[in-house]
């Protein structure tokens, strides 16, 4: 085997210098992936607020030593921090609005409810001169920085077919905030994936989809399939279940990466029995060789994808990198692509001919 697996790069290099990080926002993303991530990565964290005091003090103690900001301006009155927004997509635009003019944001996804919220984000972030991204992690997980890695070194040979297949059991029960929303599926999870593709593909012509919910969830929308037109010679699609709930034994999460002279195969391992999850898993047939290798991975989804993309804002801020992933401007594309899917999932479908 001439392919070493092991080459592949799966981190996001660290920031010299790293700037205190402000949290806003206490909800479970925080205590589950964003101080898990800064912990281990080692950033400092500078403190956290929250309008519900008692889960910003839970969350600060389980961590050690986080300091709890009495008020938004006590959290805000913090030089040169990178601001943490761990809110809402409707309390995006309220946050960054008071923002200091130039300060830098990490903004959590979805970037607002629809396309016209997250172009008023865009406004906003403009006419303050921030810095923002938008926490599209999954670009940032180490299986998938290995991939982009392979695509790039042409191991691959040129992408020609990316596929997404879950069929998983999501437990619902664990994002109550969900009930009632009119967008779901699509909006906060499958984003990731549209993003993803974008970063390897670049921008469809445009997508066919349709975003259903299920008997037994009182979620808008739980089940989505779509296809993402790249023209004639490439293939995206995605087919996504999370209400497979017959055990484990035919459950699937993986992405498909095809190139014209290799492949590569991603097993997301968090959504199989989420939170807890099983490990990822990446393999490569890479070009010129006759089997498939399993590449070592150094992390997973959570964490360490949060470390990276932290990683990644940190330098742009310090010159350290000379393009910021997913900033705004990148992130309102893959808004549209969400709002592109729910307008296809809401047109009727080609009729069949009536019988001659």
């Amino acid at each position: 085997m001439t392919f070493d697996p092991a080459s592949l790069h799966q981190a996001w290099p660290q920031p010299t210098h790293p700037r205190p990080i402000v949290t806003i926002g206490a909800g479970s993303i925080v205590a589950d992936a964003h101080f898990p991530a800064y912990r281990k990565a080692g950033y400092p964290i500078a403190g956290l607020f929250d309008l519900d005091a008692a889960r910003a003090k839970s969350v600060a103690e389980k961590f050690g030593r986080v300091r709890v900001f009495a008020s938004l301006d006590e959290a805000l009155a913090i030089p040169h921090a990178i601001f943490d927004l761990a809110t809402p997509p409707s309390a995006h635009r309220s946050v960054l609005e008071r923002l200091p003019i130039g300060a830098a944001a990490l903004v959590q996804k979805p970037m607002g409810s629809d396309l016209d919220a997250a172009t008023a984000i865009l406004k906003v972030c403009r006419a303050r001169k921030l810095v923002a991204a938008v926490n599209f992690q999954l670009r940032f997980a180490p299986m998938m920085l290995a991939v982009r890695d392979a695509v790039e070194r042409g191991l691959l040979g040129r992408l020609v077919d990316v596929e997404l297949h879950l069929a998983v059991d999501t437990p619902w029960r664990l994002f109550a905030f969900l009930k009632g929303l009119p967008r779901v599926e699509i909006a906060v999870h499958s984003i990731h994936y549209l993003d993803l593709i974008r970063g390897l593909l670049g921008d469809p012509l445009g997508v066919h989809a349709k975003t259903i919910g299920h008997p037994a969830t009182d979620m808008a929308q739980t089940r989505t399939t779509a296809i993402l037109d790249y023209g004639e010679t490439v293939r995206a699609a995605m087919s996504i279940n999370h209400d497979h709930a017959f055990g484990r034994r035919n459950q699937v999460a993986e992405f498909r990466f095809d190139g014209t002279e290799g492949a590569a195969y991603v097993k997301l391992g968090l959504l199989l029995g989420y939170p807890h999850g099983e490990p990822d898993e990446l393999w490569i047939r890479a070009k010129g060789e006759t089997e498939w290798a399993q590449v070592p991975l150094q992390g997973a989804w959570f964490p360490d994808a949060f470390v990276g993309r932290m990683a990644n804002l940190q330098r742009f801020v310090a010159g350290e990198d000379k393009a910021l992933v997913a900033s705004v401007e990148d992130a309102w594309t893959t808004m549209a692509l969400v709002e592109a899917a729910f307008e296809s999932s809401a047109k009727p479908a080609t009729p069949l001919r009536p019988r001659p």
